[in-house]
């Protein structure tokens, strides 16, 4: 540990010996955190072969009507967990929701306002895959009330997109930003790195191209090799661990140099334009899902729980219209063991951390129940030692898994 940090540790407030009786029973909130929705839309033209989300290939057409009377069920049905309670971002996520008709898209949003208190300014991201996306559904979508556009882009290089499995080319990856730009101010471009047979020049390649195009927000991520995918049952070879690590690095300082600050390990923005949706996550505010496979986090006065809707699209839209409950695959409260890793997980993501407040605010506990492995982690070096906020040093960041971990 460096002098500065073993100065600023002792200058913490001294903490008294643990109190068993303040980690035990049931959490305390005075006030519920931010809340989103999530809308999922399973359904794209083909599954990519490293995607283990919860997509499926279309084999005719979407059900539009199906699923919208039963997302607006899945939705009814939750309303009483969330009364009074204030939306601030929508994300409508999958699967291809830009596959959705302007009509389908128009009906799904009047649903949202005439049944959540949805702010309004709320942020309403959509996310869109450049092989599915055409000039005038986005500006009826915009039209309709979405402001945020996502974009899927993950590489210009033609040969990185076809191993990838992805439907678009470069050419249509172009075209799609710009009728993006045309439709909505707020754009996010996703960009893999650490491709098959990629090196550093064609990361920095694609990345500086990306960054041309002058959008607000950029998702930059390294390709991982999921369970349950394509990519893992026949692995493609992609740069080594090393590699990887100084692609990174190398993006990293291109990003900031552009303009865009990283605030969070893959999320870049310039000024003012951090994806809300996302920052409530990391922040651990509270999420409703709503459609096939989506998850959701609330707080209540005296527990955290989680749900999990019917990963399957056809048994999810049977399931939600008989209004049962028969649609949710899960519903568990989240434990005092589990909540220090929970909040931990997202926070420290977050380049500048979050205020120590928010630990008993979002955790209902009060911050002793994690303050040993707080402290561990600073004598480590892995965590600021500084009053007031939850925040990894530097070294911390570059290992982040190992100080997420140090909270299990």
């Amino acid at each position: 540990m460096s002098a500065r940090a073993d100065s600023q540790m002792k200058a913490r407030p001294k903490v008294r010996a643990r109190d068993p009786s303040m980690l035990s029973g049931r959490p305390q909130f005075s006030s519920l955190p931010p809340l989103s929705l999530y809308v999922h839309v399973p359904w794209c033209v083909r599954k990519c072969p490293y995607c283990d989300f919860n997509s499926h290939a279309l084999s005719g057409e979407i059900p539009e009507q199906q699923y919208l009377q039963a997302l607006s069920a899945d939705l009814e049905q939750a309303l009483p967990l969330i009364w009074g309670r204030q939306v601030i971002s929508v994300f409508i996520g999958g699967g291809t929701p830009s596959l959705l008709s302007a009509s389908a898209m128009d009906q799904l949003l009047a649903m949202l306002r005439a049944c959540l208190n949805l702010l309004p300014d709320a942020e309403i991201t959509i996310e869109a895959n450049p092989g599915a996306t055409e000039a005038g559904r986005l500006r009826d979508y915009a039209a309709s009330g979405v402001n945020r556009v996502s974009l899927g882009i993950q590489s210009f290089d033609d040969r990185a997109l076809k191993t990838l499995g992805r439907i678009h080319d470069a050419d249509q990856a172009r075209k799609a930003i710009a009728i993006a730009q045309q439709a909505v101010s707020r754009i996010n471009l996703d960009i893999m790195f650490a491709l098959p047979g990629q090196d550093m020049h064609a990361m920095e390649r694609d990345l500086r191209e990306a960054m041309s195009f002058g959008t607000e927000h950029l998702s930059f991520y390294h390709l991982t090799l999921e369970p349950n995918t394509v990519f893992a049952k026949y692995p493609p070879k992609i740069p080594d661990d090393d590699l990887g690590a100084a692609m990174q690095e190398r993006g990293a300082l291109l990003l900031e140099q552009g303009g865009w600050r990283r605030y969070e390990v893959s999320a870049y923005a310039r000024d003012g334009a951090e994806c809300r949706h996302n920052r409530n996550y990391w922040e651990f505010g509270d999420y409703l899902g709503i459609g096939p496979g989506a998850h959701g986090k609330l707080t209540f006065h005296d527990r955290i729980e989680r749900h999990a809707k019917l990963r399957n699209p056809d048994s999810w839209m049977r399931s939600a219209v008989l209004r049962d409950g028969s649609h949710i695959a899960e519903t568990r409260q989240v434990s005092a063991e589990e909540i220090t890793f929970e909040f931990m997980l997202n926070a420290l993501r977050l380049r500048e951390g979050v205020p120590t407040s928010y630990y008993p605010e979002r955790t209902g506990y009060p911050l002793l129940q994690a303050e040993q492995a707080i402290r561990k982690a600073v004598a480590r070096g892995l965590m600021d030692p500084g009053v007031g906020r939850l925040q990894a040093t530097p070294l911390g960041w570059q290992f982040l898994n190992d100080l997420q971990e140090s909270f299990l």
